[in-house]
Parts: C-alpha cells; structure tokens; sequence
C-alpha cells in the first residue's frame, strides 16, 4: 500500500503523466457531454465507425510524416458527413452506413500500413494508446477543441435536447435538425480523434458509451446524466493513468477495463435498492 502511494506521488513528477491527466480529463468530459445525446438517439456506434476512420487517417499521416492529428480531423470530419449523407440521401440505415465507412477505412489503413513496412511502433500506439506520444502540440490542440465542444454543446443545450428526446417535435417548433445533426457528427470526430492519443482508436468509442449508460442506470434527469456521466469518464481516465503506472499496464484498456468496473457495480447497486 505504501509502496503503491509513493509510486503514486512519483508518477507526478513527469511531465507525460501531466499531460495525460490533463488531456485525459479534457476528452473525458467532451465524451461525456456528448454521450447522452448518442446515446439516447441510438448513434452510440458513430464513434466506433469514426474510431476505425481515424485509423486510416493516422496511416495515411505517418505514410506522408505529417501531423496525425492535424491530417485525421478534417479527414474524419468528412467521413461523418458522408455516413450522414448515406444515410439520408441513399436510404442506407445509419448502422450499414458506419459498417461501410469504418469497413473501408480500417482496408485503406492496413493497405497504406503494408506499403509503409507494416504495423511500427508509432501505429501500434495509436491502435491502443500510449500516453508517451502526448505531445505539448496536443495539449494544446486538446484544450483548445474540448472547450469549443463543452461550448458549443451548453450553447445548443436546449435544441439538441429537443431533438434527442422527439426529432418530429423538434421540426414542428422550428429547429433546424439537420444542423444540430451535423454538429453533433463535428464534435464527435474532435472528440475521437483527440481521444486516439489517450485510449487509442480501437478502444476510444468506450469512453462516449460507458459512462453514459452507467450513468442512466441511477439518474432521473438530463442534466443529472450529464453530471454523472462526467465524475465517471473522468474518474475512469485519473485512475487508470495512475493504476497503469504503478502497475505498468497498457493505459487505454485500463482506463476502459475501469469504467466497465464501475458499471457493473453501478448496475449491481441499481438493482439490489430496485429488488
């Protein structure tokens, strides 16, 4: 236990265990504004399909040495304006438009990895993490990108919960759906794409997920989902930056493997007062 505190007081003297606190805890917080809203619409797996873009986005990034997060937003953006297209203007259902995207991204990025002397250390990282490669450029890019989310999202508060709650009712009284539809495509792909340097693209749809649904198993209002989701996201990312630390394991499936810990207590808890 003593040891486990020393190491623990250790870990914050490095300036990467910093940078992935705070990085850490920025997408925690964006992921869970924006996880209600996925959620409750039943889009919950955009962020899988745009994870598995962000993929071929970072390929084509280390293929061509650029900046992986500069190349992938932009690139992801594009890619969930298409599902988007997809599925409004070729009839395709919203889950066969992401399983298209994602399907041929993940192909574009294992054919560009190929011809770029396959799977190195720096793509490894970005498949499942590594707080290692959190660089100040991303501290930087993370803080500026989680504030306009969190913004944008208190901002537009009262429409996309209209819209979450009834999109027909949400026409009726005048809201423009289809803007509040390609904002919330615009900060999920920030969001993700952000979130590949903490958890890795493989893993980074876990955090829009998990604290929500673990969320809606005790709260009874919106805004309480939101509060509740957030101390969960953000507790999940602290404690499995230090727990990954102090037992070197891998930092994203830690900080995923907590917050399906929590969970499972969560809903344990929830039914044992329900019963």
């Amino acid at each position: 236990m003593v040891e486990g505190f020393n190491l623990l007081i250790e870990s914050l003297q490095y300036d990467f265990i910093i940078r992935a606190i705070l990085v850490g805890s920025l997408i925690a917080l964006s992921s869970a504004f924006l996880g209600i809203f996925l959620v409750l619409q039943r889009q919950s797996m955009i962020g899988d399909g745009l994870a598995h873009v962000s993929f071929a986005t970072i390929a084509i990034a280390l293929f061509f040495n650029q900046s992986p997060l500069i190349v992938s937003i932009p690139l992801v953006i594009l890619a969930s304006f298409l599902i988007i297209k997809l599925n409004d203007k070729a009839g395709i259902n919203g889950d066969a438009a992401i399983g298209l995207i994602s399907a041929f991204a993940v192909a574009l990025g294992v054919l560009i990895s190929s011809l770029s002397q396959g799977f190195n250390i720096d793509l490894f990282s970005y498949l499942f993490g590594s707080i290692l490669v959190i660089s100040q450029l991303d501290v930087i890019l993370s803080i500026i990108l989680s504030v306009i989310v969190i913004v944008l999202i208190v901002f537009y508060y009262n429409s996309l919960f209209a819209m979450t709650y009834d999109q027909e009712f949400a026409k009726v009284i005048g809201l423009d759906t289809n803007k509040m539809k390609y904002l919330i495509s615009v900060l999920t792909s920030i969001t993700v794409v952000l979130g590949i340097r903490v958890v890795g693209t493989m893993l980074i749809s876990s955090m829009i997920i998990f604290p929500t649904v673990t969320a809606l198993l005790v709260t009874k209002s919106f805004k309480e989902t939101i509060l509740m989701s957030t101390i969960v996201s953000v507790l999940s990312v602290i404690l499995g930056i230090f727990i990954s630390y102090i037992f070197n394991l891998p930092t994203g499936a830690t900080i995923v493997i907590i917050n399906g810990i929590i969970f499972v207590l969560v809903l344990t808890i929830a039914r044992f007062f329900k019963d």
